[in-house]
């Protein structure tokens, strides 16, 4: 899928990821909380690009470190549990790679926690100290929506928004 700017956006994928990178780092200068940052970062991706469907965190449980839990999140009512090694979030969280899916449906145990979701890209969220945080999850509801570009920009903003000193 190509993207589609909007409004006074650049017309250009990377062009725009560097444009919301920054309005994001800036927002979120100074700012420690955790869930505040994930919170500002789903909500400023989900507004930056229109084929973002569900756009959002999963984050590792502090009392079953192999189990994700929902966090903060734009879109529709998500998965509340996933363990590592299920689903696309589980393959990420589990690989601690990031997963680009083309097709969700042909995904072995994809979990459709909205059937109108067609590829996904979920990203491994590290902190400073190198441990898995959380996965950050982007759906969209057309096949094929997600490449190497977006791997590249979602993977540098999410370690300097959380692997940051």
């Amino acid at each position: 899928m190509a993207y589609v700017a909007r409004d006074d956006r650049p017309a250009d994928k990377a062009a725009r990821y560097a444009e919301v990178e920054a309005e994001i780092l800036a927002v979120l200068d100074g700012e420690p909380n955790l869930t505040a940052r994930m919170a500002t970062v789903s909500s400023m991706l989900a507004d930056a690009f229109e084929h973002f469907f569900w756009t959002g965190f999963y984050v590792v449980d502090p009392d079953k470190a192999d189990e994700l839990v929902v966090g903060p999140y734009q879109g529709t009512l998500g998965c509340l549990r996933i363990a590592f090694g299920r689903g696309v979030c589980g393959a990420a969280a589990a690989t601690r790679a990031t997963q680009i899916v083309e097709d969700v449906h042909a995904f072995p145990g994809h979990i459709a926690c909205d059937s109108r979701s067609e590829s996904e890209i979920v990203v491994p969220v590290l902190n400073a100290s190198g441990a898995l945080i959380a996965v950050f999850d982007v759906d969209a509801t057309v096949k094929a929506a997600f490449d190497a570009e977006d791997r590249t920009a979602l993977e540098r903003l999410m370690s300097r928004v959380f692997a940051a000193d």
